[in-house]
């Protein structure tokens, strides 16, 4: 009996930190933990006792690459709760702000995060140096949805202007016009991007898989709509801790997310998105989804950079729909009157369905929280698309087998926390 064990003690390129635990036994599997070991923040524990109004603030703080859609899970369930009626032009200008939040996420995941693994870079600076100008397009690109969340919610990072309500302060059209050719000018480069994508060689890994987004009857799904799966699923917010369960595994700081009926794990993200709402792709959107071969339905987890291509596209042209029209709301913020009860709610942050629930006393002070991420939701079916994965690859170098690793990990653009580092692999061959 031989041992081979194998450590990588700090790889970047996603938000947290973690460890993969794989130990093999004549050529088969016998132990595979995605360890999450750092230790929880407490997010939830903060926000009792404090008013509604801090709420937006606070939660903004969870994620600096997301903290839109942190607000917006938790903004829209209080006004569902106080029964907010808000001023003509808050719902399309929130939409706007969500578009930024998509184009910095989503281009920051494909070249800077997953496009060096594609490519055998070690990281996104040595890409860089092997093709400028393509990283420099990318880094404009994402410029301009850091810029659009700045000007819409008084800063790109940890937005400011959200309110339950509204915002404290909506734009002036003036200062929203130099946006349009911006955009005009990224989504020209859209189409030459899904091409790039295209043409990355990539592993496969066809597996069934449960995906569940939002869907809406009338539009692409941002932060508004029901949720369905594509196992036949139809719930919403309200039932959304029926439906779905948290569970914890010995191994790991975060909880872990199955469906309760079946105790299965399920997917979300962009590839879900697009498996549910392909028939509300925006154009230029749809072309790139022929561009890059992804086709639906689709459950090949390597095929999420191509549908991050496919998202950056809808919110750019939804962006540029919303900016074409836009008129400032007047006035920026609705009278809100806090009630006792219960407020849930459910938006799609870039890496997928955000769960917000709070529990309010009459005052509006909040009496208990909970708050399901995205990458929660993922990491049962992260380890489950590892088990798939791992004994056609066990042929591979160590260093190799990591990089390999890493990339199904990356695949679901995993934010653990606000932290830089993610992967040690402790690989043990018996």
């Amino acid at each position: 009996m031989t041992h081979r064990s194998v450590e990588v003690p700090v790889i970047a390129r996603v938000e947290g930190e973690g460890a993969l635990h794989i130990t093999v036994e004549d050529r088969e599997i016998s132990d595979l933990r995605l360890e999450i070991y750092e230790p929880p923040r407490f997010f939830e524990a903060f926000l009792v006792g404090r008013s509604y109004a801090e709420v937006p603030d606070i939660t903004a703080r969870i994620c600096g690459i997301c903290p839109v859609a942190y607000q917006m899970s938790s903004i829209h369930g209080l006004e569902r709760l106080f029964d907010v009626r808000l001023p003509a032009g808050i719902r399309e200008l929130r939409r706007l702000l969500y578009c930024g939040e998509w184009i910095e996420s989503h281009v920051l995941h494909v070249f800077l995060l997953a496009a060096p693994d594609f490519l055998g870079f070690e990281n996104a600076i040595e890409m860089a140096k092997a093709a400028p100008d393509l990283v420099k397009k990318a880094l404009e690109i994402k410029r301009i949805g850091n810029d659009l969340m700045a000007a819409i919610g008084g800063r790109e990072i940890h937005p400011v202007s959200p309110r339950v309500g509204g915002f404290s302060r909506a734009p002036r059209r003036r200062e929203l016009e130099p946006f349009l050719p911006r955009l005009e000018w990224a989504l020209g480069e859209l189409p030459g991007i899904a091409d790039f994508v295209a043409g990355l060689p990539h592993p496969s890994l066809p597996r069934p898989a449960e995906m569940v987004s939002l869907v809406h009857p009338d539009e692409y799904p941002m932060n508004e709509g029901h949720l369905a799966s594509t196992g036949g699923r139809s719930f919403d917010a309200t039932t959304f801790e029926q439906v779905t369960d948290e569970i914890h595994v010995e191994h790991s700081n975060a909880l872990h997310s199955v469906m309760t009926e079946t105790e299965t794990p399920y997917v979300v993200g962009p590839l879900a998105r697009v498996n549910l709402n392909a028939d509300r792709l925006t154009p230029v959107a749809r072309e790139c989804m022929e561009r890059t071969g992804l086709s639906i339905p689709e459950s090949d987890p390597f095929f999420s950079m191509a549908a991050r291509v496919v998202k950056t596209a809808v919110a750019i042209e939804e962006a540029i729909r919303i900016l074409e029209g836009y008129a400032p709301p007047g006035p920026s913020m609705a009278e809100v009157t806090p009630r006792a009860g219960r407020a849930t709610w459910v938006t799609e942050a870039p890496r997928g369905i955000l769960y917000h629930r709070y529990d309010v006393e009459a005052d509006g002070t909040i009496r208990e929280a909970k708050i399901v991420p995205p990458t929660s939701q993922n990491l049962r079916h992260m380890e489950e698309d590892l088990r798939l994965f791992l004994p056609g690859a066990l042929d591979r170098p160590d260093e190799e087998l990591t990089r390999m690793c890493e990339m199904v990990v990356r695949n679901y653009d995993p934010c653990i926390s606000c932290a830089t580092h993610f992967l040690r692999l402790d690989l043990r061959r018996v």
